[in-house]
């Protein structure tokens, strides 16, 4: 029997969230990377997508909305929150085999955040919830969000920090100077989402998060968005951040890391090196990263770990972590 494969970060769009972020006053040109065939992938959760799904060999997608999410969107992040937890909750009800969730949350209203997470949770079977880090000058270690923490962590799901594209400010002194489009490309997928996302994780663990949060469980994509490939510097914060515990800790007991579409046995190997192989999870970062020919099967197959992790990595760390019995 073939082993059962669980993609985690797979996005969506809807048009009422693309109009809303047209209508956004804040500097957003990611618009500029949902265009096209990936445009039209984003926006189907039906039968395209579950071809493409059975052309990777993929078994299931837990869906969530692209990047920037609800963080750009104001009060008008709550009934859309709503609307989109809905609509997942929908599909997954419709087909799930095929299908998980994680709730997108209107972090612009820290206040609703909460309660959001807890009923796509209670009310509407979601798994956890995708964050896109920094809502306008608030990185996500503010204490409005603590309450978010604090229902994650008794609901005891998972928090995704996906990448978002630094503010402009920053922007125009380090990602700027080469062309439109190698701008854009250069502060978000050749390097700045990935520093975007990755800072959101230290400075939880600066802010002592979770040392008042234990067991609250973040997720990074892209094998850590760099901060393991830097856990030496890093764990030098210990001299003066006065944690509860060494920074090696924080990665080894809060972090999963997911793959997201990079298909690297050295990334792979540096993951397993440093938080073994029950911290690591399988996804192809649908629709950005997908590649015909079962691509995603294929590197599973190949990678070098015992039957027992590869297990682990294709679906059983995913289950344990949200909760499943398998």
């Amino acid at each position: 029997m073939q082993m059962k494969l669980i993609a985690i970060e797979e996005h969506f769009l809807t048009n009422e969230i693309r109009n809303a972020w047209k209508d956004s006053v804040e500097d957003d040109p990611t618009l500029n990377l949902h265009l096209g065939e990936v445009e039209n992938r984003l926006e189907d959760m039906g039968t395209n997508r579950l071809s493409l799904m059975d052309e990777a060999d993929i078994d299931v997608q837990v869906l969530s909305l692209t990047s920037p999410g609800l963080h750009t969107l104001g009060s008008n992040s709550i009934h859309l929150a709503r609307q989109t937890n809905d609509l997942i909750g929908s599909v997954v009800k419709s087909n799930p085999e095929r299908f998980q969730g994680m709730a997108a949350l209107p972090t612009p209203a820290p206040k609703e955040v909460a309660g959001e997470l807890e009923r796509s949770v209670r009310q509407l079977g979601l798994k956890g919830a995708m964050l896109c880090g920094r809502t306008g000058e608030k990185n996500l270690d503010h204490k409005d969000f603590w309450s978010l923490f604090e229902c994650a962590e008794a609901l005891k799901v998972p928090l995704f920090i996906h990448p978002q594209i630094p503010q402009k400010a920053v922007r125009d002194v380090y990602y700027s100077g080469f062309g439109d489009w190698v701008d854009l490309a250069l502060s978000t997928f050749g390097l700045g989402w990935h520093y975007e996302a990755g800072i959101q994780f230290v400075r939880l663990v600066l802010a002592k998060v979770f040392d008042r949060f234990p067991n609250l469980q973040i997720i990074l994509g892209h094998w850590g968005e760099v901060i393991l490939f830097y856990l030496e510097r890093l764990a030098s914060l210990d001299r003066v951040a006065k944690l509860d515990r060494p920074f090696i800790d924080y990665i080894r007991q809060n972090l999963y890391v997911t793959a997201s579409g990079m298909f690297s046995n050295t990334y792979l190997q540096r993951s397993v090196e440093i938080i073994g192989t029950d911290r690591i999870l399988f996804s192809a970062d649908y629709p950005y990263q997908y590649r015909p020919g079962r691509d995603a099967r294929k590197f599973l197959e190949q990678i070098p770990l015992t039957e027992q992790e590869k297990e682990k990595f294709a679906y059983r760390n995913w289950a344990r972590l949200v909760g499943e019995v398998q």
